[in-house]
């Protein structure tokens, strides 16, 4: 997804995840329990659940009783429909003085009683749920549009791929679920090889997109089954992703929330994460893969298939029909207002320990762009379990 400038400095100046926040968020957090410790050899007892958004922000009035990870998720989705930044909507946002809690712009104001009316819309019309969202008469834009121009109505449609693939008919000449997989196992080096890849410790660096773009050093710890670390050393600090494949942390040092786990629908993001470090366990993980109709990426034709698992997580992969290997890998989950997408894309393949490994790939969240480079991957590797701690535990 290619983000306008603007929403790409203010996120990138905070290195946010989904940290933009145009209506609610405020000031001064609770300070969370791993916030100061250094690194630990030994686990710690596991962290009390982080009070809801009303109760860990101030002056929260809209999106309460929801968890601080879906909070800031929602946020990246207002900033996304709009194209606006922190500073949009929050006095001093993109300063070293920001006052989150104030309600002085009437932007804030206004998207409030958005929040509102789109959900009394949804509960009345719809059944509850997320079948209208700020995307749904934004797309894009702080002043939607309620007439269509000529050059729309004779123009090129805007497509928009929905999120839910619609499944291939049988009869289309569509491979099924387990020719596509098995392609791709075979174009990696085969099931052996593959199987044989239980671990890796891959290092080289990330570019953020945008006016600050730059190259930060950057290294990942995976070991199988699920477990996975990406730390990029930022001049602010350094943040991180990390999963042990049952819980799942974000470390972003320059936002209000420094640490925070990510729970429901973005824990199983987070964890589905982990998996798509090893070819091979994505494919037994979920039982519910369908093939949707072809189509294409870059002009590129790819085969697309898609799985649902728990708490909304939607996965959807794209291979090359040619070579075999994934190219896009997609997913969705829930927040209070509606799906947020994570987009990662693959290239550069070459063998690693006999398998077919990306040495470049575009981490794309909802506030911006990472490009990742990899220099060198050491395979089947001990890698001590403390790396897939809390973030703050395992970096500086």
């Amino acid at each position: 997804m290619k983000l306008p400038l603007k929403q790409l400095a203010g996120a990138l100046i905070l290195s946010a995840v989904a940290g933009i926040t145009i209506t609610v968020f405020s000031g001064g957090h609770t300070k969370l329990p791993f916030e100061s410790r250094g690194f630990a050899q030994t686990r710690p007892a596991a962290n009390a659940p982080l009070p809801t958004s009303e109760k860990y922000f101030k002056n929260v009035t809209a999106l309460t009783g929801i968890s601080v990870d879906d909070f800031m998720g929602s946020m990246g989705l207002y900033s996304a429909a709009l194209s606006m930044c922190c500073g949009d909507c929050h006095v001093g946002a993109g300063t070293d003085n920001p006052d989150w809690a104030s309600d002085a712009n009437p932007r804030k104001r206004m998207a409030r009683q958005m929040e509102t009316m789109v959900r009394a819309v949804n509960k009345e019309h719809f059944g509850g749920g997320h079948a209208i969202t700020c995307w749904t008469c934004h797309r894009g834009s702080g002043n939607p549009s309620t007439t269509a121009t000529m050059d729309q109505i004779y123009g090129d449609p805007l497509n928009f791929a929905p999120e839910v693939l619609q499944a291939a008919t049988p009869g289309s000449g569509t491979p099924t679920v387990d020719q596509i997989f098995d392609k791709y196992i075979k174009a990696l080096g085969g099931a052996d090889k593959v199987n044989a890849l239980t671990s890796y410790i891959a290092k080289g660096n990330a570019s953020s997109y945008g006016p600050v773009d730059r190259a930060d050093p950057a290294e990942i710890y995976a070991k199988a089954p699920g477990e996975l670390t990406m730390i990029v050393h930022q001049r602010g600090g350094d943040m991180a992703r990390t999963t042990d494949g049952k819980n799942a942390w974000v470390k972003l040092p320059l936002t209000v929330v420094k640490e925070y786990p990510l729970t429901g629908s973005l824990l199983e993001g987070g964890k589905a994460d982990g998996l798509m470090a090893f070819p091979g366990l994505i494919r037994k993980q979920f039982t519910t893969w369908r093939v949707g109709f072809p189509t294409s990426i870059d002009n590129k034709p790819v085969w697309a298939v898609q799985a649902s698992g728990t708490n909304g997580l939607l996965v959807t992969l794209f291979f090359d029909k040619e070579s075999g290997l994934l190219v896009r890998y997609v997913r969705h989950v829930n927040t209070a207002d509606g799906r947020l997408p994570n987009e990662v894309d693959y290239s550069d393949y070459r063998p690693v320990a006999g398998v077919m490994m990306p040495f470049q790939f575009t981490f794309n969240w909802i506030s911006g762009r990472e490009g990742y480079t990899i220099e060198s991957y050491e395979p089947n590797v001990t890698i001590d379990a403390a790396k897939f701690y809390e973030p703050s535990l395992v970096t500086k």
